[in-house]
Formats: structure tokens, C-alpha cells, sequence
């Protein structure tokens, strides 16, 4: 029953944030062109309101829903292998390297012929998790090895990131950069919200089916090693499948933070630790909490939007507030 009030709750929040905006369009409307579309109807309606909803408000909801998603699939996973209750996407230096890249590429031109600004984002953050990986392999390759190498390399990164903004931008693309740097969907259309849509679906997928071995992994490497599950293989598949999920979403909307930090906590307090009823209900969370960030931001900073990164953790830090308040008193 929750999931299918969640995934109600998506359809309509999708449909309620295309309607808002700097120009209002009504719900009639929404479905309307929605159906129209689709080819299930034929109603006639205004050409710019087509163009609005179709073109820009509706495949930046999918792609806001997908992001969510997908991040707060992530931070489950993450939270998991790892087990400490701090992990989230960025912990492996991966929104870091995939700014180092979109910096560089954004700033320097680098391959920007090639590549553009979402390839090297992609290809930054890939080199960051690598970077990651191969520190914690030669310290030792524990769980907490993983954790001081994220740490190490999403300072790393980031300095570098600052270091070319600070010695080769101008104020132009230095706005432009931090723009993206801080999370935007301005822009998006509708095949990023296919790839963002189908790397969501798929990591859901994924995870869904790796459930039993998360929840073995919550009780340590030695009770899932006991339960038949080859401890270093799986952690590792599911290490890289975080890395390239989060280098796809961010190389779409940017640096998106809190997200897979507060909503896996948001899920556990709903339907408990279990993962196969935690990782679509944290999916579920997350794409309906960045689609009403976004909307919120774009209406209540019209006509220049709020950077999606910093309406995340505006509404998350409460939110995540009242989620260890209300896991105290519980306790």
C-alpha cells in the first residue's frame, strides 16, 4: 500500500510541479498536453503553453524525479556496504572529481568538442573514484580505508576545482560554473531525462535485487561471508555501480547534495531497515523530495532559479533534524 501511494504521489507531484511556474499553467492543461502527447487525445491548446510544458517544465520534473531517486538509492547502498550511517553519493570523491572534470572542460575547453560538459563531469568523477579505490587497495581495502580515501580525494578534487576557477576563469564563467557546481536542471531536456530515467531505473533494479546481501552486510562482513555471500566481490560490484549511477546523475544536474544523506533515513524510519521494502521506498522518497525542491525553487526565485544544491539542503537539514528527534524519542 505505500508503495502505491508513493508511486500516486510521484505521478501527481510530476503533474503539480509542471503546472507551476513563472507562467501558471493549470492542471487541465498539464494532462491535456500530457495526453496529447502520448497520442490518447487530440484537445487543442495554446502553442506556447504546449512548449512550456513539454519542452521545459516536464522532462526537468522527470529528470528532478530521477535524480532523486537514483541519489537516494545510492546513499542506501552506500550506507549498507560501508555501514555508517554518514555515507552518502559524495563520500567517494565522486561529485568532487565529476566538478574537477566539468571545471576543466567548462573552463580550460579541454575536449570540449568531444566531450562537453556532461561527458567530462562523467569522466571527472570516474578518475575520482578510481583515484579512490586504488588509495584504499594499497591502505588496506577495509570499509574505513574506503571512507578516509573518499575523504581524501573529495578534498583533493575540490581543490583542484577552486585552482582552475581561481587562476583561469573570468567572472562570466565563473558564475556560469557555480551555477552547475551548487546543482541545476536549467536546460535539460527530453533525452537527458530518458538517461537520467533509465540509469535510475536500472540502479533501482539493481539494488532491489541485491537486497538479502545489504541486509547481511548491515551486520558485518563475517554474518554475510556466513550466509554464502562472496564479501569483496559483491562490494565491490555494488561500489562501482554507486560510482557510475551517481557519475551519470551528476553529469546531468550537477552537484546535488543531502539528498542520499537524509532520505535513506527518511525510508528506514517508515518501513524499517529491511531493503527490499527500503530501497523503492527510499527511491520513491527522494524523487518526490528534489521534484518539489526544484518546483519550490523555481517559483519562489523566479525568474532565476535557487540552485537545486542549495534548496536540497535548505529543506533537508530540518527535515533531517526532525528525523533524529523523532528517532530519539522512539528509542
Amino acid at each position: 500500500m505505500l508503495l502505491g501511494a508513493g508511486v500516486i504521489a510521484l505521478f501527481a507531484s510530476i503533474l503539480a510541479a509542471t503546472a507551476l511556474g513563472g507562467e501558471s499553467i493549470s492542471l487541465v492543461n498539464v494532462r491535456d498536453i500530457l495526453t496529447n502527447h502520448l497520442h490518447l487525445t487530440d484537445v487543442d491548446v495554446f502553442a506556447y503553453k504546449d512548449v512550456i510544458v513539454w519542452q521545459d517544465r516536464m522532462p526537468r520534473s522527470v529528470v528532478a524525479a530521477a535524480v532523486g531517486a537514483g541519489l537516494a538509492v545510492c546513499g542506501v547502498l552506500l550506507q549498507s556496504l560501508l555501514r555508517n550511517p554518514l555515507a552518502d553519493p559524495f563520500l567517494l570523491g565522486i561529485s568532487s572529481g565529476a566538478s574537477t572534470g566539468a571545471v576543466i572542460i567548462g573552463v580550460l575547453g579541454l575536449g570540449n568538442a568531444v566531450l562537453g560538459l556532461s561527458g567530462g563531469a562523467f569522466l571527472g568523477a570516474l578518475v575520482a573514484f578510481g583515484a579512490v579505490l586504488l588509495l584504499a587497495r594499497f591502505a588496506g581495502g577495509s570499509t574505513d580505508r574506503v571512507i578516509l580515501a573518499g575523504v581524501a580525494m573529495t578534498q583533493l578534487f575540490s581543490a583542484l576545482t577552486s585552482f582552475v576557477i581561481f587562476a583561469f576563469a573570468d567572472s562570466d564563467e565563473t558564475r556560469g560554473i557555480m551555477f552547475w557546481l551548487l546543482g541545476s536542471l536549467e536546460g535539460v531536456r527530453w533525452n537527458d531525462a530518458r538517461l537520467a530515467a533509465v540509469v535510475a531505473i536500472a540502479g533501482l533494479a539493481c539494488c532491489w535485487a541485491a537486497a538479502r546481501a545489504l541486509d547481511a552486510f548491515t551486520f558485518g562482513d563475517e554474518v554475510a561471508a556466513s550466509l554464502g555471500i562472496p564479501v569483496a566481490r559483491v562490494r565491490g560490484a555494488l561500489l562501482v555501480l554507486t560510482a557510475l549511477i551517481t557519475a551519470a546523475l551528476v553529469s546531468v544536474a550537477g552537484a546535488v547534495g543531502f539528498v542520499g544523506l537524509v532520505l535513506p533515513h527518511a525510508a528506514r524510519f517508515l518501513v524499517g531497515p529491511g531493503h527490499t521494502r527500503l530501497v523503492p521506498v527510499a527511491a520513491l522518497l527522494g524523487a518526490i523530495f528534489l521534484v518539489w525542491v526544484d518546483a519550490l525553487s523555481r517559483v519562489a526565485f523566479h525568474p532565476t532559479p535557487l540552485p537545486l544544491g542549495v534548496g536540497t539542503a535548505l529543506v533537508g537539514v530540518p527535515a533531517f533534524v526532525a528525523i533524529m528527534f523523532s528517532r530519539r524519542g522512539r528509542a
